[in-house]
C-alpha cells in the first residue's frame, strides 16, 4: 500500500491510458458512476464496468460486462462490496500473475481484510482509504494521452428471434441503456483492435484493403 505523496501513484495515474472502473452502471446515484462523470474529459480511456448494464454507455463510455481478457489493465478501481471485489482481485491474480498486476485501487467500503494482508505481504502496489476522483482532483492529474471522445460499437441480437445479428455505431458523448435484446459485444476503437473476442475478430476480417477500423465499422453498419 502506498501513500498520497508517493511519486509512484502520481506517475502511474498520469502515464495511464485507461482506467477500469468495477460497479459502473447506468444507477447515477452510485459514486461508480458519478466517477465517470467526475474523471470524464481528462484524457484516459474509461472503462465502466457492470454486467447488468453491459450494453449502456456512461457519457459515451460503453459499459463492459467484464474486463476483456485480451486487456492489459493498468489501473482498476474497485466500487464494489469487499466480497465481489476478492473475487476480481483472485481473477486478476489468475489471469495476469502477481508480477503483473495493475494498480489495485480500493475504494472505502470495498476493503477485504484478507485481500489486503495477502497484498502488503506480495509487495503488491495497491491503495485504500482515497477516493481516485479525489486523489486526482487534489492533484490536478491529467492522463498524459489526452484521449479524445470517440464513437463506439454495439452488436446485439436481433428483434425477431431470426438469429441474426445488429451491429451499431454508437454516440460517443451519450448516455444510455442496456440493450433490450442479448448483448453479443460492445467496446470502443481500441477493443475492436486488440480484443480476442469472437465479435471483434470477426469484424476485423472483414476489413478491406487500406480501410480503417472505424471506416470498417461505419460500412458494416
Amino acid at each position: 500500500m502506498l501513500r498520497d505523496a508517493h511519486p509512484a501513484i502520481e506517475g502511474t495515474v498520469r502515464e495511464a491510458r485507461s482506467i477500469h472502473i468495477l460497479g459502473a452502471g447506468l444507477n447515477q446515484e452510485r459514486p461508480a458512476h458519478q466517477a465517470i462523470h467526475d474523471l470524464d474529459g481528462k484524457g484516459w480511456r474509461l472503462v465502466p464496468i457492470h454486467p447488468r448494464d453491459a450494453g449502456g454507455a456512461i457519457l459515451g463510455h460503453p459499459i463492459r460486462p467484464s474486463i476483456d481478457e485480451s486487456s492489459d489493465p493498468e489501473i482498476v478501481v474497485f466500487f464494489l462490496a469487499p466480497e465481489r471485489a476478492k473475487q476480481a482481485v483472485m481473477e486478476l491474480m489468475v489471469r495476469h500473475g502477481q508480477s503483473n498486476l495493475p494498480l489495485l485501487w480500493f475504494q472505502p467500503g470495498s476493503e477485504h481484510e484478507d485481500v489486503l494482508e495477502m497484498l502488503n505481504e506480495a509487495g503488491i502496489l495497491h491503495i485504500v482509504d482515497d477516493c481516485i476522483v479525489r486523489y486526482i482532483q487534489r492533484h490536478h492529474l491529467n492522463s498524459t494521452h489526452n484521449l479524445a471522445p470517440s464513437p463506439w460499437y454495439l452488436q446485439v441480437a436481433s428483434r425477431d428471434g431470426s438469429g441474426c445479428s445488429v451491429w451499431t455505431v454508437e454516440d460517443s458523448l451519450a448516455t444510455q441503456t442496456a440493450p433490450d435484446t442479448a448483448l453479443e459485444w460492445c467496446g470502443d476503437v481500441w477493443d475492436l483492435e486488440h480484443s480476442e473476442h469472437t465479435v471483434a475478430r470477426y469484424v476485423r476480417s472483414l476489413a478491406q484493403p487500406d480501410e480503417t477500423l472505424p471506416e470498417l465499422a461505419l460500412r458494416l453498419a
